[in-house]
């Protein structure tokens, strides 16, 4: 089924409820950064009903919706992106020397097969030649497998990223990770597999009673909550609705002993940390608005801002900052990260 209007379409996964595909993620990717603009086209030239078609889950479905999907390919590794559908190669923007950045990239596009690109994660900083070589063989090496797959019957499953264990794993490789606490032989085995593969030899633990230790269970419990308290007795308020996520500050039953601006400046700022941490926790993505208690100082909100910019770094999904707007509301934008 075509939607004419929206030039978008319907796609039979096989998950109960048809994926949602739009013309941008049927034509071919361009470079924003050169100014490449995507040409129009009519999707019905582009696919018809019954055609089979090679696509990525980009988001997952919920009980409202179905998933959305690309046929733009990727294979997120240690070091790199691979996009084998994609000419062009990307540098992650939290690796800031211009200079490493031109290498990164010359050195990469020397390696990556014809017609293909990617992205170059922060990882790569600093990572070794070799190190980056051989995460790009790996993610070719899974494209070229993929392809030549022989299947008749459809709709079909071909490759699964290893899910959130895998990229939570991954992702925090190169981040002083130590020390792995699993809660059985079962995931001990997979996580063992995962590590092989990239070549990593972490200590692992078995605790079959560690959501009871770490207090994981009420930590659940609070990622639940649509009010969360701060420690100096404020709170906040997530809401998420279908265009935005809206978070309130509240002062509760914080009333401070010094002047009316320190005491909803210390609020804002406690609460500043804790709407970063919730923000990786519940992976919070798309457009986010903070509604905080309303400072008079202008030095205050940059400095809620910079608090703000500190906090996000610890966060692996790319976060941007809009600012603050006419109205006093900090606006800022954050990518799904778990969605695959």
């Amino acid at each position: 089924m075509f939607y004419l209007g929206m030039q978008a379409a319907f796609v039979n996964i096989g998950s109960g409820k048809n994926a949602f595909i739009h013309l941008k993620d049927l034509l071919p990717k361009v470079d924003s950064v050169k100014g490449e603009v995507q040409k129009k086209e009519d999707i019905r030239k582009i696919i018809r009903p019954g055609d089979p078609i090679l696509v990525q889950v980009t988001r997952d479905k919920n009980y409202k919706k179905g998933a959305r999907v690309t046929t733009h390919i990727s294979f997120t590794g240690r070091f790199f992106v691979y996009m084998p559908n994609s000419p062009f190669v990307a540098v992650s923007q939290k690796i800031e020397d211009e200079e490493k950045k031109k290498e990164l990239k010359e050195m990469v596009t020397e390696i990556l097969p014809e017609n293909t690109g990617g992205i170059i994660r922060t990882t790569c900083e600093n990572a070794s030649k070799e190190e980056i070589i051989e995460d790009i063989g790996k993610q070719i090496e899974r494209w070229n497998d993929l392809i030549n797959v022989q299947f008749e019957d459809y709709p079909k499953e071909i490759y699964n990223s290893g899910g959130i264990v895998r990229k939570y794993i991954v992702d925090n490789l190169d981040k002083g990770l130590n020390r792995i606490l699993v809660c059985n032989k079962s995931v001990e085995k997979s996580v063992k597999e995962i590590l092989k593969d990239e070549n990593k030899d972490i200590k692992m633990v078995i605790d079959e009673k560690y959501l009871e230790k770490y207090d994981f269970e009420n930590q659940l419990k609070k990622i639940e909550n649509r009010k969360i308290w701060l420690d100096c007795g404020g709170f906040i308020t997530i809401d998420k609705t279908e265009a935005l996520t809206a978070i309130d500050v509240n002062s509760g039953k914080f009333i401070g002993k010094n002047n009316f601006e320190d005491t909803i400046f210390r609020v804002n700022k406690e609460a500043t940390v804790e709407i970063a941490k919730q923000l990786r926790a519940r992976d919070i993505g798309g457009i986010i608005i903070i509604d905080y208690i309303d400072m008079c100082l202008e030095k205050n909100k940059q400095e809620i801002v910079k608090i703000m910019e500190k906090e996000i770094k610890n966060d692996c999904s790319k976060v941007q900052i809009e600012g603050f707007t006419k109205l006093n509301l900090l606006e800022m934008t954050r990518k799904h990260v778990y969605s695959l």
